[in-house]
């Protein structure tokens, strides 16, 4: 087996990599930019190189730079993991050229399925089947109107080479075409340094189930079950599961044995992905081959017991398949739910700064079940504009799939995240959703669910009135502790008294609290009784209140007056007055928002890469204003009204902050 291998990658795959090396004895060489001196995945390496300044164009992805770490270092092996050049052909060659072994598969099969147009005719001459499309060169807008027209509206318009959601669009008209050709093109130039594009019929309602291969050198060749990835943001998976609620055993082993075929057909070796898009009837299509690891392979090795990262290895020592078909089980149930430094209130868009509190959820392997985060990233790193907002992977699994869900569940109660916006709500959200809980979804599941954006969850007013009185026991607590320690007032209780009043924005919820059996009750005016017991203590940022039958798990935050707690979605200011306090305070004027109408600000941090108006011109509702770049994803900033551009702030190649002035109206 290899003694030293380097890691072409960052963040949480490479200490993924990492991990499976050191289990296997061997040493492991790190690679990082500037901006990634003090990332988790060079620590936990056995050596580190830098390779370059923050932008991926001049570090990870020059495979020149990559080439002096290794002669540096001397490694015998190179893992690319997922992204950057993982599926380049050229890097491959280039490691082959000279007597590097390559973790993956051969230059010609990355080749071969990194290209979608490619892999589309190979696919349909092996007998797998194919999505209605033009796989042909795509030269101009007019092409591609003149294109899509004919294959029919809607269409997808895709990146040729690489994958991640990075230069997807679906056009519904001419106008979506000629806006989804020019940003496809420029994020897949962007993102694979290869601007080619395709354009394929966009199925309605689809699952996206893929299959993932695992071959070797000598023929041998499986398939490890599915992964159901219909859970999807701008053709970004979300949420991934394994397997499929939707598959039954014909449609799998169909599908399975067709990913298998397309391997066989360019002569494939190591672990790869044949993604499906599958409609209502259970008819699949091929969508394409990823010749790499996946981002949401761990759900696979959970139901499977198979270290994937291992079997790469091996297969690339030279070694056999340990494993036949008959070999894979299905065992349990896993989901994975992608932890994103982005603002779900703020239509997904990305967020960046230092991560001042960190803690996942404990991980545990039982029989029973098990938990299982995979991150580069502790408390103190910082999410950079540079790279993907991935924060983690958080993964559960169980017996079946409810059992799974509900681990899930509680795992995302108990994440903690902050000092930057993450999606941790939106995943809660998802997770506690009957459609989801019921299996019925496909990749329209977000645009259906939350046609206007996510704005939260609203509680039933049961359980808001429960999380009202644990604010109200938690502050009098907070309260008595106060006066004990002051050991200034003896008869503390009576001073801090036992009325109380919740503000949650104009609903006021009474409560009269008394200690009990270790807890307290909190007596509502109609005379019901609500009994609580928490762990809680103040400064503790985590809680788990015990409330008649149920137990909850939710996130605090001490705010002027009161406590703010998150809890499945939902985010609440609960403001704990004393009566008279809450009476007063019915008769204070409410400060009026500042007006921002006439501002285009930047929803995001990110980089301007063109500004189309100028100053003194009328511009009208929808009109393209500018562009900006985040996380290498292209957003394309409208008019919401009419009016007339007074003064412009931002110039191209300016890096912007949340809520920064780009121009201004009249």
């Amino acid at each position: 087996m290899f003694k030293k291998i380097l890691v072409a990658n960052r963040g949480e795959i490479a200490c993924r990599i990492i991990r499976t090396a050191r289990k296997m004895g061997i040493a492991t060489v790190a690679v990082y930019s500037e901006a990634d001196r003090n990332a988790v995945h060079v620590r936990r390496a056995d050596e580190a190189v830098c390779i370059g300044p923050p932008p991926v164009s001049q570090s990870y992805i020059v495979i020149g730079k990559i080439l002096d770490a290794i002669q540096q270092t001397g490694a015998e092996a190179v893992h690319p993991g997922y992204g950057l050049l993982s599926e380049n052909r050229n890097f491959a060659a280039a490691l082959e050229a000279a007597g590097i072994a390559f973790v993956g598969p051969p230059a010609a099969a990355i080749e071969a399925m990194g290209d979608k147009i490619a892999s589309k005719r190979i696919a349909a001459a092996c007998g797998v089947s194919t999505i209605p499309g033009y796989a042909g060169q795509i030269d101009s807008i007019e092409d591609a109107r003149r294109i899509a027209r004919e294959v029919g509206f809607p269409v997808m318009i895709k990146a040729s080479a690489g994958g991640g959601g990075k230069g997807m669009r679906i056009a519904r008209s001419d106008k979506d075409v000629a806006e989804g050709y020019e940003s496809s093109r420029n994020e897949a130039a962007s993102a694979f340094g290869d601007d080619r594009i395709l354009i394929e019929k966009f199925i309605e309602s689809p699952r996206h189930i893929e299959i993932q291969v695992l071959a070797d050198r000598f023929g041998n060749c499986i398939h490890l079950n599915e992964r159901e990835c219909s859970i999807q943001r701008r053709n970004q998976k979300v949420i991934e599961e394994a397997p499929s609620p939707f598959l039954d055993a014909a449609t799998r082993t169909a599908m399975g044995n067709q990913a298998i075929a397309l391997a066989k057909a360019v002569n494939y070796c190591s672990a790869g992905t044949v993604e499906f898009i599958v409609d209502r009837k259970k008819r699949f299509y091929f969508l394409e081959m990823n010749t790499r690891l996946q981002v949401e392979h761990p759900v696979t090795e959970l139901i499977t017991g198979v270290d994937l990262v291992e079997q790469m290895l091996r297969v690339a020592w030279g070694e056999q398949l340990s494993h036949s078909q008959e070999d894979v089980p299905i065992n349990g149930w896993a989901m994975e739910a992608r932890v994103y430094a982005e603002d779900p209130y703020r239509n997904f868009l990305p967020s960046t700064g230092r991560l001042t509190r960190y803690r996942p959820p404990a991980e545990l392997n039982t029989r029973d079940m098990a938990i299982r985060n995979d991150a580069g990233v502790c408390e103190g790193s910082t999410i950079s504009v540079h790279y993907d907002p991935m924060i983690a992977k958080l993964c559960s699994w169980s017996s079946d799939r409810h059992k799974a869900l509900q681990i899930m569940r509680g795992a995302l109660d108990e994440f903690e995240v902050e000092g930057l916006q993450c999606n941790l709500p939106f995943l809660s959200a998802i997770m506690d959703s009957s459609a989801f809980a019921g299996g019925e979804f496909s990749t329209a599941f977000i645009e259906e669910n939350y046609p206007d954006g996510f704005s939260g969850v609203d509680l039933d007013q049961e359980t808001v009135t429960q999380l009202a009185a644990c604010s109200a026991a938690m502050i009098r607590f907070d309260e008595l502790r106060r006066a004990r320690i002051s050991g200034k007032m003896p008869h503390h209780s009576r001073v801090v008294g036992n009325d109380w009043v919740v503000i949650i924005g104009d609903l006021q919820l009474p409560f009269c609290l008394r200690a009990r059996d270790g807890g307290c009750d909190a007596q509502l005016p109609d005379g019901r009784c609500i009994h609580i017991v928490t762990n809680w203590t103040p400064g503790h940022r985590l809680a788990t209140l015990h409330i008649d039958d149920r137990t909850l798990t939710v996130k605090v935050d001490p705010i002027t007056g009161g406590l703010r707690i998150r809890y499945r979605g939902a985010d609440l200011n609960l403001r704990v007055r004393t009566p008279r306090q809450a009476a007063l305070g019915k008769l204070m004027r409410r400060k009026a928002a500042a007006d921002t109408s006439l501002m285009l600000r930047c929803p995001m941090p990110g980089l301007v890469v063109s500004i189309a108006v100028s100053e003194g011109e009328r511009v009208t509702a929808g009109q393209p204003l500018c562009t900006i770049e985040a996380m290498k994803m292209e957003n394309i900033l409208k008019a919401e009204r009419s009016a007339t551009v007074r003064v412009i702030h931002a110039r191209p190649g300016k890096i912007l902050a949340v809520d920064e002035v780009i121009m201004e109206f009249e």
